[in-house]
């Protein structure tokens, strides 16, 4: 599998000021027992192992999601190989936000 087209790294500042505006739809692709341990609020599951970029809304701005932003430049893959414009990723992930003591649901 050859590396996604034009990854977008979007550190914890922008993720903060896209879900505040509602400019993005951050999409988690951890595990739902990832998801359920604890997720950036507004945030929306969509594990990587049962992933379909036609569940993906249309019109969104979709930014991925995981841990530490491994899994999230594989989704991207899998919605670039789809036909999908997304290059955006949360480089430091679910890891970074928590760390960083940001609010997690």
């Amino acid at each position: 599998m050859s590396e996604a087209q034009h990854v977008i790294d979007l550190d914890r500042e922008a993720i903060k000021q896209g879900l505040r505006e509602g400019s993005l739809l951050l999409v988690d692709v951890r595990e739902p027992h990832e998801f359920a341990a604890g997720h950036i609020p507004g945030s929306v599951s969509l594990p990587l192992s049962s992933f379909d970029p036609s569940d993906l809304p249309e019109g969104k701005r979709i930014v991925f999601s995981c841990a530490a932003g491994v899994r999230s430049v594989r989704a991207i893959e899998f919605a670039q190989a789809a036909g999908r414009d997304i290059r955006e990723h949360y480089k430091g992930g679910f890891k970074d936000w928590a760390a960083a003591g940001e609010p997690v649901e």
